[in-house]
């Protein structure tokens, strides 16, 4: 993350969000949220969701997919 915004946006998978060092600024389905290092938050998908300004840090993103996907 390198503290720019990321526009909104929805996708047909979960999303684990797991922050490694650093902190994720988010805003999901408009209720913003900090997230610190070694925390994850589950996006749920088809969730409006996006990266704030000042997101610093690492950050890992796996996919979830449901099963028959």
């Amino acid at each position: 993350m390198d503290a720019l915004p990321l526009e909104e946006e929805a996708h047909d998978t979960t999303e684990v969000l797991l922050v490694l060092d650093g902190r994720l600024e988010l805003t999901v389905e408009g209720v913003d949220t900090t997230v610190g290092p070694g925390e994850m938050y589950v996006v749920t998908a088809g969730a409006r969701h996006a990266v704030r300004t000042g997101s610093q840090g690492t950050l890992v993103i796996v996919e979830v997919r449901e099963e028959g996907r």
